[in-house]
């Protein structure tokens, strides 16, 4: 979803920004993706996924939250412990 229109920047970008540059406003979250705020509508939005993406409350599916990979892992070893094992064609 595009968050800034003026700087066309998506939720997912500014998430990016937040979990490899740390940034600690959203003067810096521009900075780290090599622009500058210019109309500002989109400010709050910004701190807004910030605040989710620096505290680990990321929504379920953030494709680059720490916290969804380890949930995805989690989920993924769940499914293969609990999947019956598949017999060899020729053991049949």
């Amino acid at each position: 979803m595009i968050v800034c229109s003026c700087n066309v920047l998506t939720d997912t970008a500014i998430r990016t920004a937040c979990h490899t540059e740390r940034p600690r406003t959203t003067g810096e979250v521009y900075g780290c993706l090599g622009c500058s705020p210019q109309c500002g509508r989109c400010a709050r939005t910004i701190k807004s996924i910030m605040d989710q993406a620096l505290g680990g409350n990321c929504a379920a599916g953030c494709p680059v939250c720490p916290a969804a990979a380890a949930a995805a892992n989690t989920l993924e070893s769940a499914v293969s412990a609990a999947a019956p094992a598949q017999v060899p064609a020729e053991a049949a």
